[in-house]
């Protein structure tokens, strides 16, 4: 996959900055530790985080900037992939603009050329050339068993307001136990008023094949689930959820939940009469405190938050593949900020602007409060400590999320899984890749998953995934059409065998114990093959152009409401390719 350059507008790296309307700035002063002379920032950095304990790990006494190790780590590893003029795993993140749409990225080309700056031209991410087999093998199935069933969510949010940590702290209780922390509607059982919903995993890194489980929660603000003099309300709530959604998904109408229209005081379903309401024809406004706020298609509303959780490969009573207890990540993100979609069209062009001077990117430092991505969303994380315990996560650390949720032409409103969510009310609960069937992309005929393995050529980016190539692919390196569309669903065709899983889980447990994330966070087992060491801007070679291709990051769920994953044979999966 071909890198982005990637720089946020009119963002500059500063220390304790905060958001949400600057009422309140980080108060407690930093741990800090001297800076020993002669070895890199960044090696101590790590070195700290290998001794550490706390919840909040000390900081080196020195701006963030000059203690990174890679300023280009919004460039994913995917990019320095191998497409060898045939294999295109570059086309799910970039896009060009789709009309209505805010994201103006225009990145489209960068599935043709390669647009790295100088530092970027270099593969820093070093965990990708480990090889990781003997360490893999020093550990016994029982005991990574033990290690992911074995929870460090619970402690979080007591360790940390101990700690006195000033940014968001997680406040949904159980989420470690997944499923079971949500009713059937995917309403959080502790009364957060967060809801989990259910969506296909993003091509192919949070394919679970690929390494991991994860699931997704949003949190709409206050003015969303009250009446009109303030009261909570449940009805409004959800019927502001489902208008959220079709407002998202760019639809006229949608169905919903079961409200209570006399509690809204609105007749949502258009029949003419006050009932229990399973569809809204008009969304072009919230209901209750919120209807006053502007609608716009595929912008979130300000206030917004998401929650998501990323997970090793949990095995359940008959060695089905589910959300571990044990937590790698917890993050969080949330629009503390709306913009006009004609301001962020000004932003791009700005940002391209910076692009072609050279300028390196940069971010605003919200402190305990993670990053500003330049465009209304901050972002933070936790991550596990070298003993498993969860703890906030370093400026380097919260810099790699900034380029999957900053400046890729695919996602909307910088975010993927709820464009993602399963149409309607089947789609709220917690995620369950069972039943769920091969849906195309918006535009697309056939199914995400066998398009994405014949474009790509493999089961993940790097083309590494043996177990996924044995069970989907000929012999002769073609995809097994057939047996890709005769799969009963989602569940069987991007998860892996419980072997692999357990490799998988052994692989990353010892990037836990190195702490090096700066490095990658990818449970390779061995290096892959596919994969570039550095990249020459000129020579490296490039995709052709019937080798590229238009795609929607949003699913067309009404193609495979019928007949499952099933696709005719007939149907052709390259029909996007451009000319």
């Amino acid at each position: 996959m071909k890198a982005a350059y990637i720089l946020p507008i009119g963002a500059i790296l500063v220390t304790n900055t905060l958001f949400l309307g600057a009422a309140k700035y980080q108060k407690r002063a930093p741990q800090l530790v001297a800076p020993v002379p002669d070895v890199p920032l960044h090696e101590q950095t790590i070195e700290i985080l290998k001794r550490s304990e706390s919840v909040i790990p000390p900081n080196l006494d020195a701006h963030p900037v000059v203690t990174v190790y890679n300023r280009e780590a919004i460039v994913p590893p995917q990019c320095y992939t191998q497409t060898e003029g045939t294999h295109n795993p570059c086309y799910v993140c970039h896009q060009s603009s789709i009309p209505g749409r805010e994201n103006r990225m225009e990145d489209f080309d960068l599935q043709i050329d390669y647009s790295f700056s100088d530092l970027g031209t270099l593969n820093h991410w070093k965990n990708l050339f480990e090889d990781r087999t003997a360490r893999v093998a020093s550990i016994s199935d029982e005991k990574i068993l033990d290690y992911v069933n074995s929870e460090n969510y619970s402690e979080l949010a007591g360790r940390l307001q101990e700690a006195g940590f000033e940014g968001w702290i997680p406040d949904l209780k159980n989420l470690h136990e997944g499923a079971d922390a949500f009713d059937e509607n995917g309403f959080a059982k502790d009364g957060s008023d967060w809801v989990a919903f259910n969506y296909k995993p993003f091509p192919s890194t949070f394919w679970p094949t690929n390494g991991s489980t994860d699931d997704v929660m949003i949190r709409l603000p206050d003015r969303f689930r009250t009446t009109e003099d303030g009261t909570y309300s449940i009805d409004v709530y959800k019927a502001n959820l489902a208008i959220l959604e079709a407002n998202m998904k760019g639809k006229p109408e949608i169905a919903c939940l079961p409200v209570d229209e006399e509690a809204i005081g609105k007749d949502l379903d258009g029949n003419g009469a006050l009932g229990t309401a399973n569809r809204i024809v008009e969304v072009s406004s919230f209901v209750g405190s919120g209807q006053w706020d502007k609608i716009d298609t595929h912008l979130y509303p300000e206030g917004t938050e998401f929650l998501h959780t990323v997970r090793y490969l949990g095995l359940g009573t008959n060695d089905e593949i589910q959300p571990s207890p044990r937590i790698k990540e917890v993050r969080y993100m949330k629009k503390w900020k709306s913009y006009a979609k004609g301001l962020y069209a000004r932003k791009y062009q700005l940002e391209a602007f910076e692009k072609e001077v050279g300028n390196l990117p940069g971010y605003h430092n919200l402190g305990e409060w993670g990053l500003d991505n330049g465009n209304g969303w901050a972002l933070h994380s936790f991550i596990e400590d070298k003993q498993g315990r969860l703890r906030a996560n370093t400026f380097e650390e919260n810099l790699f999320c900034m380029g999957c949720h900053n400046s890729i032409g695919s996602t909307v409103d910088k975010t993927f899984s709820f464009a993602r969510k399963v149409d309607g009310p089947a789609g709220w609960g917690y995620i369950d890749l069972r039943g769920m069937p091969d849906a195309p992309n918006e535009g697309e005929i056939a199914g995400e998953i066998l398009t994405y393995l014949e474009r790509v050529g493999g089961g993940s980016e790097f083309r590494n995934n043996d177990e996924m190539f044995e069970r989907w692919f000929n012999e002769d390196g073609s995809v097994n059409r057939e047996k890709v569309m005769n799969a009963k669903d989602v569940y069987e065709l991007i998860t892996p065998s419980r072997e692999r899983a357990l490799a998988l889980n052994k692989a990353y447990k010892t990037i836990v114990e190195d702490q090096d994330y700066i490095y990658g966070r990818d449970p390779n087992l061995t290096p892959p093959q596919n994969v570039y060491d550095a990249i020459n801007n000129e020579e490296t070679p490039t995709l052709p152009n019937d080798r590229t291709y238009t795609w929607n990051i949003m699913l067309d769920w009404s193609k495979a409401a019928q007949s499952g994953s099933t696709l005719s044979l007939n149907e052709s999966t390259t029909e996007k390719a451009n000319p």
